[in-house]
Formats: C-alpha cells, structure tokens, sequence
C-alpha cells in the first residue's frame, strides 16, 4: 500500500543495521519510533561519579524500575542496547494487538451478513493498511518509552552495549557506572528449534512478523503456544490460508485441556490447518517458499507456504553483560534470583524475563515495582505474594488467574470446583458469544476463592474482579452480594456465586427454613 502521507526517509547512518531489521519498513512511523527509542544522534551523557541504581535494561522491567526510583529521588542511570520499549512496545504486546484488532474487525465484517442479518461483505481487504495503522499507533505509543522522556524524568540515558566489569561497576559506550545498587533487566528473546534447514532468515519469530507489508498467502507457524495461535487466527482472518504445527495434541497445552478445546475448534472454523501431535523434521526453501517436511503417524508430510512464523518459546538475555564478572549466578532458565529478587550478588536485583517464568509485561512492571523496594529501601517485599493474571488474545481469549483444577490435583490441595457455561448468560447469548466458561476454584467447603478460568470474548477485561478476589481473599459470598450490571458478561460472576450458594442450601436447611414458613402460612 502506497501512503502519500508517509513518505521513505533515508535510512539514518550510525544505526546498527541489524537493528534497522526490526523498523523495516522505515517510513515516516518507524522514522518517529526509531528517533524515540534510539535516537541515531543520541549523546550520552557525561556518567555522575556514583549512583544509586543503574538499570540495565529499558523494556518494560527497566523503564518501570528507573522512572520508580528517580521519582523517589534517586540518582538514576538507564541502559540500553537495542530499542527502548522493549518486546512490548516493538514487537509484542502493542503490534500484535494492533493486528489482533484489525483481524477481528474483518471477521465481523465478514460475517456480519450471516450472523446479525448485516450488509454483504466481498473482496480482498487491504492487509497493507492493517499493518501501517499498527506502525502509526505504535509510533505514537513510543513517546511514552522515549529516550528524552526518561531523560526529562532526570535519568541519565545511555544507548550502547552494557556490561558488568565488577560488582559495582558497569561499563556502557567506553564509560564506567559506579552504582549502590543495580537491576537487570534486560529481557528475552525469540529461540529457534535444532530443525535442519531453520537457518536465519528463512523464517520470522515475533521481532521480525511485524515488518510485513504484504499478506502472505500461505503462513506457516511453528508453535501452538499463546504467540502461535493468536497470530495463526489473526493471519487467517486477513485471507492467509495458515497451517499451525506443534508438537503437544491440543494447541495452549499449558492451559487446561477444555478451555484450549474451545479456542482450538474456534481456530479451525477460522479456517487455520492444525497438524497437532507431529514432529517437524526439516524446512527447504525454495523460489516457491519454504517446504515444512514433518511426520504425523509415522507417516511424512510436507506443506508448504511462503512465510514461516517460529513460535516456540524465548530465552533469557544473559550472555554479553559481563555476569560473571559480577558475581551473578545464571542458568538456562536465567538470572538465579531469591524471593526478593537479589541475585548471588546482593548488590545486584533481576526482574522481568530474564529472571521470571512469568513473561508477561505486567509481571515485569509488578517484578520491577518489588525490586525498587528492596534494593533501596531494605525492603521486604516478595515476588511469591504476587497474584498474577494472563490471557490469551484469541477469539475467545482464554485468561486465567491464581490455583487451577490441575495444579490443585497435582499438589493435592482439597478444592471444589464451580463451572458455569456461557450459554448461561444473556449478554453472551445476545451476542452470539455462548462458547465459553468461567470456572472457579475455592477452598474445600469454603467460598474463598483461589484460582478462576475464563474462556470468553474479551476475558482479559473482565478477569480483573477475579484476580482482586483471588489477591483479597474475598469470597463468593460477597460477589453474590455485589450488583452487576445488566446483561454484561461479567454477570457470570454473579451466576458463579448464586449457584454456590444453592449448593449450600442442604435438605437439612430446606427442612429448617421450610418448618418457619410453615408457623407464618
């Protein structure tokens, strides 16, 4: 698509040409977020003789942990190498569901016609538009991240490679920091299976799928983790005709096995191929794109596309900054940390994916907000008492908070279990949204509620009564008592607390309330 509004600048000189990838294609709206988030012409400034945090990292983690500390008053150094923002602003959260959006405003248009009597939608949509509203919003959004935003907050900026060179010291661009105290930050990235033919650039993982202009008219996604199906559904509801391979026999195979049901039969009435339980065992690229050869059955099959997606999992950023010259112990997995964050260096905090399973934004901020505390006011606080919610942006999202049926099985924790359909429920009736659950786990015998899943339109929402029920011990009986509006989705609370109050009533209590009505008849 062709936008007199957005013209090519030159490509800036100075600027990592492997970074310059990742804004690709550098229009106008990748010219603002690269000014913002690395500014080709950025000075650094000159380093103070010590400070009080130097934050090693600018993602979501390291934002939150510098712009925390120098509003208490600490002097303040941030580092980074590569885009302020991190995953969520550049090739997460924010593009991902700019796109998520856009497809599902096709596939309502689509639609529309059959479902709610609307108007007849025909034609090919314009996927180059989809993708320039994304790098327009996410320009706009990058401001937030910018490098002379958090200079303004009295942050001294530096954009260059950092790395630890002793257990009070990092060196950035040629200068050394002396800190009291410092917070690692610095992330995550994209891992690519030991598949032979997987070299780099014959496919794309999530830094590089948002460079597209042109919908690909067949995509290929390895991985049927939470990435692999929200962009396999959003990529089949542009047009694509999209094969999805993994590995476990149900897609989301973390969650639990019905409430991925459901978003997996909706991925297939999207029209996206699911070759569940298969081995993928090479990947040719040829003039016609690439050829998937896998096995299914013992048998081997082969599909091919013209863009391939590897979703597969991250790994922790732990090589190049210089841990071990810190003192800093690391895994695999990541930076070894305790309860409170510290790592084998007490000077030293890590928070966000690189020290997290929880790799989500909001973990990161919340992880971020803890380290604060402890590292510069002898803080106690601990990332074991968080109460931490995720959803996954498909149609439907499926989001969950606190204990499952599953773990609670596993770790034998005596719990009931409470499932309540959306079919239940007028608003998802009403609009055409019935496929669904809420399902809650309390304390055996108690109304205390400890986990909740929620498989419906726009779950990620609602789920916040939920995660503060679960964070505040507030029980069913008092959901019951609390007014929801009517018909909204979230009544399926009210529904939830309502049928265990039912199920308390015993015959026992029917024969005691039944014998008082009895002496007023």
């Amino acid at each position: 698509m062709t936008d007199p509004q957005s013209p090519k600048p030159p490509s800036p000189s100075g600027v990592d040409p492997e970074l310059l990838e990742l804004v690709q294609p550098f229009d106008s709206y990748n010219q603002i977020l690269l000014d913002n988030v690395h500014p080709p012409e950025w000075l650094n400034p000159e380093p103070q003789e010590r400070y009080h945090l130097v934050v090693l990292g600018a993602g979501t983690a390291g934002l939150v942990s510098a712009a925390g500390a120098a509003g208490l008053g600490a002097r303040v150094a941030l580092i980074e190498r590569r885009l302020m923002g991190g995953d969520c602003l550049n090739y997460g959260c924010v593009p991902s569901k700019a796109m998520i959006s856009a497809a599902r405003a096709w596939h309502e248009a689509r639609t529309a016609a059959e479902r709610f009597g609307g108007p007849r939608v025909d034609g090919e949509g314009d996927f180059g538009a989809v993708m320039q509203r994304m790098r327009r919003l996410r320009s706009s959004i990058s401001r937030h991240d910018s490098a002379s935003r958090f200079r303004d907050l009295g942050i001294d900026v530096f954009i260059g490679e950092g790395h630890f060179v002793s257990g009070d010291a990092i060196e950035v661009a040629g200068v050394r920091l002396r800190f009291r105290r410092a917070i690692i930050a610095t992330g995550a990235r994209p891992v690519a299976p030991p598949i032979p033919g997987c070299e780099e650039g014959c496919f794309l993982t999530n830094e590089t799928v948002f460079t597209l202009t042109e919908r690909p008219p067949r995509f290929g996604v390895i991985g049927g983790g939470p990435i692999g199906c929200e962009l396999a559904q959003a990529f089949a509801r542009f047009g694509s005709r999209v094969t999805l391979f993994d590995m476990a026999p149900h897609v989301l195979s973390r969650e639990e096995a019905d409430a991925a049901e459901i978003v997996q039969q909706a991925m297939l009435l999207d029209g996206v191929d699911l070759q569940l339980g298969v081995r993928v065992q090479r990947v040719e690229t040829s003039s016609g794109g690439k050829v998937v050869h896998f096995e299914r059955d013992g048998e081997p099959c082969r599909v091919e596309v013209d863009e391939l997606l590897l979703a597969v999992g991250r790994a922790p950023n732990v090589e190049g900054i210089g841990l071990e010259a810190a003192g800093v112990a690391f895994e695999r997995t990541g930076v070894e940390v305790d309860d409170r964050l510290r790592t084998t260096n007490n000077k030293i905090y890590a928070v966000g994916d690189v020290a997290s399973r929880f790799k989500f934004t909001h973990a990161a901020d919340a992880l971020a907000r803890i380290a604060i505390q402890n590292s510069l006011f002898f803080g106690r606080a601990k990332a074991s008492d968080l109460v931490i919610p995720w959803c996954t942006y498909t149609s439907p999202e499926l989001a969950h908070v606190g204990l499952s049926q599953d773990n609670a099985k596993k770790n034998g924790v005596p719990v009931d279990v409470l499932t309540i359909p959306l079919d239940q429920v007028d608003r998802a009736i009403l609009d055409g949204a019935e496929e669904g659950f809420l399902r809650l786990v309390t304390r055996k015998g108690k109304d205390r509620i400890l986990g909740a899943t929620l498989v419906a339109d726009h779950a990620g929402e609602i789920l916040g009564e939920l995660t503060l029920a679960v964070k505040a011990g507030i029980g069913l009986n008092t959901i019951a008592g609390t007014i929801h509006a009517y018909p909204t989705q979230a009544e399926v609370f009210k529904k939830a607390a309502d049928t265990w109050r039912r199920g308390k009533l015993t015959p026992m209590v029917k024969s005691i309330f039944s014998g008082f009505f009895k002496l007023f008849s």
